[in-house]
């Protein structure tokens, strides 16, 4: 690690606020380089892996891997800082200071003390990695405790229009969510339906590990994917179990998909 020029490494899913925190960090913190951004666990794993930072900013609530199962696996590899949105009996888990966090909405107050506790820790790796080791684990098993025992109830039934007809469909019927001028279209195997809804709304009602958004206009079930392929200029193509033309992915979405 060095002290002179630190680097980090910030995970978070919600793009809005990703980009808010690096350009926070750019001004309190101008001697930090921010090597890379992840929008999901499993891709916050591969870069920190290849690129090795000095800290971590870890979004708790992300889509593939959460941040404590990405703290678990990097665990002593770099300081981390958790990004939640907890209320405050949660985050009585990070008052033992060897852990830090951040509250969301960002708050630049809090950033910069938490930039203060970093640099310190910077300042003396040894000593500092030893205490944060020590307390890691014991933070993240009261994390996962914090977090609610009832597991969330992600939408299940859609109401939607077919023709002139309201139709009441499964969630597992969707191949994918497509928007449309008038709303969201819901393709099936046996047609579409329509669906008016915000794509914040609708993204935040279904379950991340069936549904992905691959494009900013296209959420897919990832049970009706049949496999991934590239076009002739190299973009990426989803090829459905029931068949039907390949859904484009966005290359900012591409990362999902390179194990498949």
């Amino acid at each position: 690690m060095s002290t002179a020029h630190p680097t980090a490494l910030v995970a978070e899913d919600e793009q809005t606020l990703r980009q808010e925190l690096v350009e926070r960090l750019g001004q309190l913190w101008p001697e930090l380089s921010v090597l890379g951004e992840a929008a999901d666990g499993v891709q916050a794993l591969r870069l920190a892996e290849s690129l090795r930072p000095d800290v971590l900013f870890l979004d708790i609530e992300m889509p593939g891997a959460s941040g404590i199962e990405v703290a678990r696996q990097l665990a002593g590899s770099a300081h981390i800082v958790f990004v939640t949105a907890y209320d405050h009996y949660a985050i009585e888990a990070f008052e033992q200071g060897a852990i830090d966090y951040l509250l969301k909405p960002l708050v630049p107050a809090r950033l910069f003390t938490s930039i203060g506790r970093l640099k310190q820790r910077l300042g003396c790796p040894a000593q500092a990695a030893q205490k944060a080791q020590s307390a890691l684990e014991q933070v993240l098993q009261q994390l996962d405790a914090a977090r609610s025992p009832t597991p969330r109830a992600y939408l299940r039934w859609i109401n939607a229009s077919v023709g002139a007809t309201l139709r009441l469909i499964t969630v597992d019927e969707v191949q994918y969510f497509q928007s449309d001028t008038k709303g969201w279209r819901l393709v099936l195997a046996e047609g579409d339906a329509l669906i008016r809804k915000p794509l914040r709304e609708l993204v935040e009602e279904l379950d991340p590990q069936q549904f992905w958004q691959i494009h900013r206009s296209t959420v897919v079930n990832v049970q009706a994917v049949a496999g991934v392929q590239r076009d002739f200029r190299g973009r990426l193509q989803l090829q459905l179990k029931q068949g039907g033309s390949g859904l484009s992915v966005a290359e900012s979405y591409a990362h999902r998909f390179r194990q498949m």
